[in-house]
């Protein structure tokens, strides 16, 4: 039993502390699978698409064909962004990373929402709705803008999903089916992910009862970090880096004993590999055949199998995901505001649900400073 001499347990970096209920997603270590609401991932990414993801996020059920008609038809009428917030994106430094204009466009949307102090049930989920349909837009404004190129406005029609309208903004063309695809099941794989640092720091900022677009924002800053969502972006340098698949060993081999960071391995919640790698893995490798690309599957293995044999550590989510976004064409810049694109979902869901239940989140900390000692007059200061 605890008392007030003995101290608190502490686990740095809060690693295996629950703090909190959610019956949004289980992250279960063991296994090494990942569940959204009792579904296992791998049978939504197969079978579902990213609209039934995000509404199932935010209901607790998959949507029947008449639900998800509706919801598609909301999100599809709520792309367009208002016109000063699209402006001010277009006006934003070129030379800002992605995630920052998205950062800031978020806070822009706070301005012309409405709803932005309502914190309601009905009212988070209609912000989470503006949201979900927005942050591809304000990606896309972004990134064109910073690119010289001219704005692609969003497709109001329900019928194009949100991974086409996405594809489309970027690059002004229609994608390929296959693209569609593709970029649709990355999306469900990174839409949710339990109590992760971004989505934990935008449940900490709603259990001060602050708003949704506050809590998102807070989510956006803590996702920009390289240990977090900024990873994906790293390892694809590194890809680059190495270059060629018959480099890979060797360039492994050396980044080891160097002791350099090698981004796209490990995950603290999973030591025998993370299920949305395994699925995206043979996505990726699907993708790299029927497009004349099998160089990126063959490099990604041979420095998965170095880092396995010498560290026993496994790639996650951003290691494949990233030369499937090469693939793809997409820019490298944008890979993290893709993963806040598909994770605001999630954010969303635990905002509302931290509401619903709430309790402000303080945890106490653990004072390694100075013991106390008397105060001394400032004349008396030598």
């Amino acid at each position: 039993m605890t008392t007030a001499a003995t101290p608190l347990p502490y686990s740095p970096g809060l690693e295996g502390v629950i703090a909190g209920p959610t019956s949004i997603s289980k992250v279960d270590s063991q296994r090494c699978s990942l569940v959204y609401r009792g579904y296992d991932v791998q049978a939504l990414v197969e079978a579902a698409t990213y609209e039934e993801i995000a509404y199932l996020l935010f209901h607790g059920e998959l949507p029947n064909q008449t639900a998800l008609s509706t919801f598609r038809q909301l999100l599809a009428s709520h792309r367009e962004l208002p016109p000063p917030v699209l402006a001010a994106i277009q006006s934003f430094p070129k030379t800002v990373h992605p995630m920052d204009a998205l950062r800031a466009a978020t806070a822009l949307m706070a301005l012309h929402d409405a709803d932005v102090e309502d914190n309601s049930p009905e009212a988070n989920l209609r912000k989470a709705i503006r949201l979900t349909a927005q942050f591809p837009t304000a990606i896309a404004a972004y990134y064109r803008a910073s690119a010289d190129k001219s704005y692609i406005a969003p497709s109001s029609s329900p019928d194009v999903s949100h991974a086409e309208n996405f594809l489309r903004m970027m690059s002004g063309e229609s994608p390929t089916p296959l693209s569609v695809k593709v970029f649709d099941m990355t999306l469900i794989c990174y839409a949710e992910h339990g109590f992760n640092a971004s989505t934990f720091a935008a449940r900490v900022t709603a259990s001060t009862e602050s708003d949704l677009h506050s809590a998102v924002i807070s989510a956006i800053g803590a996702l920009k970090g390289p240990l977090h969502g900024g990873a994906n972006e790293e390892a694809m340098k590194m890809l680059l880096e190495v270059g060629t698949v018959e480099k890979a060993r060797t360039w492994m081999e050396t980044a080891l004993a160097e002791k350099r960071k090698i981004m796209g391995f490990g995950h603290r919640e999973y030591k025998f590999g993370d299920p949305r790698a395994r699925i995206l893995k043979r996505v990726g490798k699907d993708l790299g055949e029927q497009l004349g690309q099998p160089h990126w599957d063959a490099m990604a293995a041979a420095l998965e199998e170095v880092m396995l044999a010498e560290k026993s550590i496994h790639p996650n989510v951003d290691f494949p995901t990233a030369y499937i976004y090469y693939m793809l064409g997409l820019p490298i810049p944008v890979y993290t505001p893709i993963f806040a694109l598909a994770r605001i979902a999630g954010w969303s869901a635990h905002v509302m649900e931290q509401m619903a239940h709430n309790r402000l989140i303080r945890p106490k900390a653990l004072y390694e400073g100075v013991s106390f000692r008397p105060f001394v007059a400032l004349a008396e200061r030598g």
